[in-house]
């Protein structure tokens, strides 16, 4: 049974990593394995009998375990899925009214090096309170706005996917595998952000400055600010929606401090509250207009097979847990390389081949609470590591195979240009954290 749901595993792994040269939606391939491996766990439980050669008969008590965790675990993934519709559909509805205007028609400036700077600083807070991807897509958007040369603007998306990558990982809300970690009680909001934000920082902050030195000079040509502003939605309906969206995620970490609530309790009230606003303030319009602007219009908008996706792999992990594999995965860690940094730094470095969200579940299965409490080193290095350590490769996270497709980006390009600052920003950024743990403690 063991081999079988290991094998599954490993092949499905294989397909979603290899999603564009097979050409079938990394979501499909991780439903299968999600199902395959709970229905050979059930199938090979040792409580069955088999008295007919070609009939299964199950004793209760066998199917009655087997469906108790396979329950116990939806009950927790269901928090994570749930949260994250939320979160896109408030940043649909945000982006639908034209929101992110607010701050991106503010970037104005000539000087290259300049403009780099600031599109990356923004890009780095602004990844913090949404999701990275949905980040690299705006900041993105905006370049393509500002520098008309395609060569400099690669250099330009690359930060962008650096800068999303760094600032989702000191926010509990800004990277799903940091919002993970947070939900499953690993890390906490306030001791997340103070432990990350430096390390962050450093590792945007080296690249930034190393590939700054290629911009010299002013742009020839900058956008207008019709180009920029690509929508008619009012003033006071984009600063009004923009407000109480980035102010609801935001809200999000502070209402589970007040109410111990589960964080997306949090995310469903600032969802209602902005639903309930936006259906009073598009009342009057036409039907045309008020559909394109309304909630329903922006969970329609929202990537589900994105959602589909983290269900079927976070069921495949939680399937590896019930089995015990992942407890024999941290045994011969713990027995090969031993050092706690080691490892996670391997799973940073590894997070920029594979999916970082198996990495980061696998490891919240190997390692329970009792072994590593809440706020503990290994979890706010991990939050760290997965974060950043996509950076590495263009395919190593949802903003670097954004940012590939929309600006076409070579993968060879990126390793040559890209990808030696982003390893020597993730280990600075490591090495930092290590630093400031020692002298902190």
């Amino acid at each position: 049974m063991l081999i079988i749901i290991t094998l599954i595993f490993i092949l499905g792994y294989i397909a979603i990593a290899t999603e564009h040269t097979i050409k079938v939606n990394k979501a499909a391939s991780a439903i299968m394995i999600g199902v395959l491996s709970w229905t050979v766990y059930i199938l090979m439980f040792p409580g069955y009998v088999a008295s007919q050669p070609d009939l299964l008969h199950f004793s209760g008590e066998a199917m009655h375990y087997v469906s108790e965790q396979l329950a116990h675990h939806l009950s927790e993934i269901a928090q994570i899925l749930f949260f994250l519709m939320g979160a896109m559909t408030i940043v649909e509805l945000v982006d639908a009214h034209d929101g992110f205007d607010v701050i991106t028609s503010k970037i104005r400036t000539k000087n290259k090096r300049t403009l780099l700077w600031i599109i990356s600083i923004v890009t780095f807070f602004l990844s913090a309170v949404l999701d990275n991807l949905t980040t690299t897509i705006v900041m993105i958007s905006l370049a393509r706005k500002l520098i008309k040369d395609h060569d400099e603007r690669l250099f330009v998306v690359g930060m962008i996917v650096i800068a999303a990558n760094a600032g989702g990982a000191w926010s509990p809300i800004g990277d799903v595998t940091t919002t993970m970690l947070w939900i499953g009680g690993q890390i906490t909001t306030v001791n997340i952000i103070l432990k990350l934000f430096i390390p962050s920082v450093i590792c945007l902050v080296i690249p930034l400055i190393v590939i700054g030195f290629r911009f010299k000079g002013n742009l020839t040509e900058v956008a207008s600010e019709e180009e920029i502003n690509t929508k008619n939605t009012r003033s006071f309906e984009k600063n009004l929606v923009f407000i109480l969206g980035i102010g609801g995620l935001v809200f999000v970490p502070v209402f589970k401090t007040i109410t111990h609530l589960p964080p997306y309790m949090g995310m469903l009230i600032s969802l209602s509250i902005l639903w309930i606003v936006t259906e009073i303030l598009h009342k009057t319009k036409n039907e045309e207009d008020k559909t394109s602007l309304s909630v329903i219009h922006a969970l329609r908008k929202i990537d589900m097979s994105s959602i589909l996706f983290f269900l079927g792999i976070l069921l495949c992990v939680a399937s590896l847990a019930s089995v015990g594999i992942l407890d024999m995965t941290a045994t011969w860690l713990n027995e090969v390389i031993g050092n706690q940094s080691a490892i996670v730094m391997s799973i940073g470095v590894l997070s920029s081949i594979v999916d970082n969200v198996p990495l980061v579940a696998g490891a919240i299965g190997m390692y329970p609470l009792s072994v590593f409490p809440t706020d503990h080193f290994f979890w706010e290095f991990l939050a760290y590591a997965a974060g950043t350590g996509g950076s590495i490769l263009i395919i190593g996270s949802a903003a670097g195979v954004a940012a590939m497709g929309m600006e076409k980006i070579n993968f060879f390009w990126y390793i040559k240009k890209i990808s030696p600052f982003a390893l020597i920003g993730y280990f600075a950024g490591s090495f930092a954290y290590i630093l400031l743990e020692m002298f902190l403690h």
